[in-house]
């Protein structure tokens, strides 16, 4: 199995504002510039899937494989003979909000699907988490 993380620790926003920016799929497009849509029937919830079309790329369909709120997602989307694994975790430190994605490819073919998609996604990772926490900073903190 491949797999690639990355971390970036911040105090601009919290994990509330994290989860809202994140649970609030069919808006992703707002603050992506990487993708044309998201689409999500229905609610932020395992088992529940949401169409998914990256700029200039085909239509994916995403799975949400765990939910612990305002905590951490984990969602799967599947390729021809391999699976892509997305983790998304926020955790409260000290020293502020801790963001962490992790990609993870496994199957026969995931050397190519991590050469056409993964590795894209990685080289990006600390950019779009740096682009999540501006957006994030605009959904309203919860008390």
């Amino acid at each position: 199995m491949w797999t690639r993380s990355c971390t970036v620790t911040t105090k601009e926003v919290t994990r509330e504002q994290l989860w809202q920016l994140f649970s609030d799929v069919n808006n992703w497009h707002t603050w992506d510039d990487s993708i044309e849509f998201a689409r999500l029937q229905g609610e932020f919830a395992v088992g529940n899937t949401f169409q998914l079309r990256p700029k200039g790329g085909p239509t994916v369909t995403i799975r949400l494989q765990e939910i612990i709120e305002n905590s951490k997602f984990v969602d799967c989307t599947s390729f021809p003979l391999a699976k892509m694994y997305g983790s998304h975790t926020f955790e409260d430190t000290p020293e502020g909000v801790r963001i962490t994605v992790t990609m993870s490819v496994q199957g026969l073919l995931s050397f190519l699907w991590v050469r056409l998609v993964a590795q894209g996604i990685v080289n990006s990772l600390e950019e779009d988490i740096n682009r999540q926490i501006q957006a994030a900073k605009h959904y309203e903190i919860k008390q």
